[in-house]
């Protein structure tokens, strides 16, 4: 799945710590969020449009080819 995180940190200038601890999870999850390796709960992905104030299709999009293949 993709996802905006790393440039919406980014933008807020927080580290990947900074965002770890305001969405209540290990930096490690941020980091696979961000390298694409790890897809995030639906709790999570909820958290964080609420934390970016934006909604989750905007953060988290969802790759044309596994939509295909459903």
């Amino acid at each position: 799945m993709k996802n905006r995180f790393k440039v919406l940190r980014a933008e807020r200038d927080w580290t990947q710590a900074d965002l770890a601890r305001a969405l209540d999870v290990s930096r490690q999850t941020i980091i696979a969020i961000e390298k694409g390796k790890y897809d995030p709960s639906l709790s999570l992905a909820f958290k964080a449009g609420k934390l970016f104030n934006m909604q989750i299709e905007d953060i988290f999009q969802g790759d044309e080819d596994q939509l295909a293949d459903q």
